[in-house]
């Protein structure tokens, strides 16, 4: 069986512009798919897409083997969209904003009172249900966002930005969500700018720039590529158990050691490798063999900041 979502060679033009070009990728139902670029990029473009706001130009996507654009109605019941902005009416309470969406998705009787009542209690909102949208914090109503697009119970969640502005506990709050939805089998698709909060977050995700895809795949799998058609030095931290004076004119000696950064005297130091990884196990050794007792030997990664910043260029369309 196939992946619950594959992105399949979408292309977007307005007019001679091309907003995405040859898009694709797939993730499956329980994991959380980071959509990462700039500004013009495309994640948005994409997103709509996938959502059925607008149709692709060339290609298509599927959700759980139903066309985007040839069978619109069947995916709109599976998919939960979060845009990156939203209004409400002035008057309206959290409990009548989600029954009104419930409604729109032709959910009746007790079916839709307890959906209303289930996102309340999900988004922790039974206190102040009754209080109007227009007076939520951002947090607040970024969540109740959230709310609005789990009412119909979907398989997929489509998150445009949803960390966006949010203070640091609301950002939080909203990973560890995000995370109970994943165990529970929702398959979540999230475009952020804020990096780090990915990478604590996804399983994989995809780098857009310009409208295409630049790398996507798990974190690890993207790192490993990089490294491949990377040219600089490979970094191993090393600390050691006890401060030894010694150490630092050896670290100089060992063969494939180009450079030698000391951050703790003595004791903790950064090492760049002039070779490939296979010569990396051969310093350790000469360490132990040399009688250094060594407590952290690893070779740095990179986290998905790094990966954006070395794939990237910076510009936008």
């Amino acid at each position: 069986m196939g992946d619950l979502i594959v992105v399949d060679n979408l292309t977007r033009m307005f007019g001679s512009f091309t907003a995405i070009k040859d898009v694709s990728f797939s993730f499956d139902s329980g994991s959380i798919f980071g959509f990462i670029g700039p500004n013009g990029a495309g994640k948005t473009t994409t997103m709509r897409i996938l959502s059925t706001l607008d149709i692709a130009t060339t290609g298509d996507a599927f959700i759980n083997g139903y066309s985007v654009i040839d069978e619109p109605d069947k995916v709109r019941s599976m998919i939960g969209f979060m845009p990156d902005y939203y209004g409400a009416p002035k008057n309206m309470t959290i409990k009548d904003y989600l029954d009104f969406f419930a409604r729109a998705y032709l959910l009746k009787g007790e079916k839709r009172r307890k959906s209303v009542e289930y996102v309340i209690d999900f988004m922790d909102m039974k206190k102040i249900q009754d209080k109007h949208v227009v007076t939520l914090s951002k947090g607040m109503k970024q969540r109740l966002c959230l709310g609005r697009a789990l009412i119909h119970d979907p398989k997929i969640l489509i998150l445009d930005e949803p960390a966006a502005g949010l203070d640091p506990r609301a950002r939080i709050e909203l990973r560890e969500l995000l995370k109970i939805l994943a165990e529970r089998g929702k398959a979540i698709l999230i475009s952020s700018h804020i990096l780090t909060e990915l990478s604590e977050l996804c399983d994989s995700c995809a780098i857009i720039e310009q409208g295409k895809i630049l790398s996507h795949g798990n974190v690890n799998e993207i790192q490993e590529s990089l490294q491949l058609n990377n040219k600089s030095l490979p970094v191993i931290s090393l600390s050691l158990l006890e401060p030894n004076e010694d150490i630092l004119i050896h670290l100089n000696e060992i063969p494939f050691v180009e450079q030698v950064e000391e951050i703790t005297k003595g004791k903790k130091f950064k090492l760049k490798v002039n070779g490939n990884k296979n010569q990396i196990p051969q310093i350790l050794k000469n360490l132990i063999d040399s009688g250094y007792l060594v407590m952290e030997f690893k070779l740095e990664g990179q986290n998905l900041e790094d990966l954006f910043l070395n794939i990237t260029k910076g510009e936008v369309q």
